[in-house]
């Protein structure tokens, strides 16, 4: 059997990269797949890879940094495919995410957080009582090593993204008794196209696949293998940091 056969699954930010690979992972796995995005030209070919595929899916174009949107776009899968059993809060803009800390501006660091840790508890908070009538919900939250590490010139989003890190352990700890677990990816992968970058200085000597690297560990957290793990963050990054985001 299929590892999420019967699941329901809402991606945000699954229109590229790692969130795409993950909708078409879990759709392949049996899951029936919410593809959130902000850009419906993504939305729909995921949706319809998906289903080229052999998979379920629903495309759903939502700005997650907007409350009644989220609430919508919640209730659109809710009324489709019956509830939610996983939420995986990966969108981001990645347009405002550069700022030294003496040049941070007040509306940038707002930016950061209204897409970061504020649409991660929008969205939370609207999928709780589904992944609390499911009997085992499962959220994944993305943060960063950028965060971890304090990587300039980053500075909005290395707050923000801790900031994820912070909300993820809260509700761990809040939503136990729930039986949902909550827990965080901090990747490393190959996700800005033919732009220039240095070269990795992980262990393993190379940036991640967003298909064969990252999206596999989110299954995993996603699945029953993962029931007894929750508050953690795991970091896919080819050895980038070892151990030091415990």
């Amino acid at each position: 059997m299929s590892r999420l056969e019967g699941k329901i699954a809402i991606v945000t930010g699954a229109g590229r990269g790692i969130g795409r690979a993950t909708a078409e992972l879990f759709a392949a796995e049996g899951a029936k797949v919410a593809v959130l995005s902000y850009t419906p030209a993504n939305v729909d070919r995921v949706v319809a890879d998906i289903e080229a595929a052999g998979g379920v899916a629903l495309g759903v174009v939502c700005d997650t940094s907007d409350a009644s949107q989220i609430q919508a776009a919640v209730a659109k899968v809710v009324d489709t495919f019956g509830g939610v059993d996983i939420l995986v809060n990966n969108a981001f803009d990645a347009s405002v995410v550069f700022s030294s800390v003496l040049d941070l501006s007040v509306d940038t660091l707002q930016r950061n957080f209204d897409m970061g840790p504020i649409s991660y508890l929008l969205m939370m908070q609207a999928c709780h009582p589904h992944l609390k009538a499911s009997g085992a919900g499962r959220v994944i939250n993305f943060a960063s090593l950028a965060g971890i590490s304090g990587l300039p010139p980053y500075a909005p989003y290395n707050m923000a993204k801790e900031a994820v890190r912070a909300l993820t352990r809260t509700a761990a700890r809040e939503w136990g008794p729930d039986n949902i677990t909550v827990n965080n990816v901090l990747p490393v992968a190959q996700t800005w196209g033919n732009a220039d970058v240095p070269p990795p200085s992980n262990a393993l000597g190379r940036y991640g696949s967003p298909e064969q690297d990252i999206a596999p560990v989110v299954l995993f957290l996603a699945s029953k293998d993962a029931q007894f793990l929750t508050g953690y963050s795991l970091t896919p990054d080819g050895g980038m940091i070892i151990d030091s985001a415990r």
